[in-house]
């Protein structure tokens, strides 16, 4: 509350204070690799973080060999030799994001590899859909960004970056603190708890049941839920239908098989329930705008490539 003689110009105004600010973005990547992919290693004058969205992969540094497996992220801090290879055979998918930040308190990142919680694993997934809403997608170096960007994608990508960072680093406080000091967090409402819950669930049937047929009437007899129910869940909580999600599925499973270069393509779209391979080669090419045996070519490609 504020005296009489003061006006509203004359209030005082409070600073924030930045805890974590990115200056500049430097490379931003979603890697699907090859099953014997191995990077030789580098070191540069920036920060990098690297999360493991599936698999698991080996990283040495200057000092350890560290294990992550999906859901871990590692921080290289500047000038720091670090390379990395796909581990036990199966085919990594990774994000790899680089950046300048000279904010003192991004030293409690060093040398770090932490478990990511999902509220943290939301972060990254907004960042990465501002990333293809601000920058041509596939990511490359320089990024290149898109002339009808909507406003401001730039700036929440980096405010999404800046909060992931935060996250991890209350959670480093909590663990150097012994975990005494609890911080009070908001939970979400208890209907969009049991959603998320029951979304969750129906995503990991439908993950084991990939080469079997999946329709709107299997998975509402399954779960005892209504086709309007399970349409307003993936709309809701995915953002698209669910036979699309279906096939997104599907694809995604493809590309992994194609890494892991184990079957053919007419094996690969047998077991993964499609009529053909040449229903199979459409949707693929739908979803990834390439054909499957494109995508094998850069996948052979990238593991060809001088490290």
């Amino acid at each position: 509350m504020r005296s009489k003689e003061s006006t509203p110009d004359q209030l005082r105004r409070t600073r924030l204070r930045t805890t974590i600010e990115i200056q500049k973005l430097i490379t931003l990547f979603y890697f699907e690799h090859n099953k014997d992919y191995v990077f030789n290693g580098e070191k540069h004058n920036f920060w990098e973080l690297l999360y493991v969205d599936r698999g698991e992969v080996e990283v040495r540094t200057d000092n350890a060999i560290h294990v992550l497996r999906q859901g871990s992220v590692i921080f290289h801090k500047p000038n720091e030799f670090h390379s990395f290879r796909a581990a036990k055979g199966v085919a990594p998918d990774v994000i790899v994001v680089t950046f300048d930040c000279h904010s003192p308190a991004m030293r409690g990142f060093e040398g770090k590899q932490l478990q990511v919680n999902e509220e943290e694993r939301k972060m990254l997934v907004l960042m990465m859909n501002e990333g293809k809403k601000a920058f041509e997608f596939p990511f490359r170096h320089p990024l290149k960004r898109l002339p009808n960007a909507p406003t401001g994608s730039e700036q929440l990508l980096g405010c999404y970056l800046e909060t992931f960072l935060l996250l991890l680093l209350r959670k480093l406080e909590a663990v150097n603190s012994g975990g005494a000091q609890q911080r009070p967090s908001i939970s979400p409402p208890a209907r969009e708890k049991s959603e998320q819950i029951l979304l969750r669930d129906i995503v990991s049937y439908i993950d084991k049941q990939l080469d079997d047929p999946l329709s709107i009437t299997t998975i509402c007899g399954e779960f005892y839920i209504s086709r309007t129910h399970l349409q307003m869940l993936f709309h809701k909580q995915v953002g698209c239908s669910f036979k699309q999600y279906i096939t997104q599925s599907r694809i995604r499973k493809a590309k992994i098989l194609i890494r892991e270069d184990t079957r053919n393509m007419t094996e690969i779209a047998r077991l993964l329930g499609f009529a053909s391979i040449h229903y199979f080669s459409k949707a693929f090419k739908k979803e990834t705008g390439m054909n499957p045996s494109e995508y094998a070519r850069s996948v052979r490609a990238q593991m060809d490539a001088p490290k």
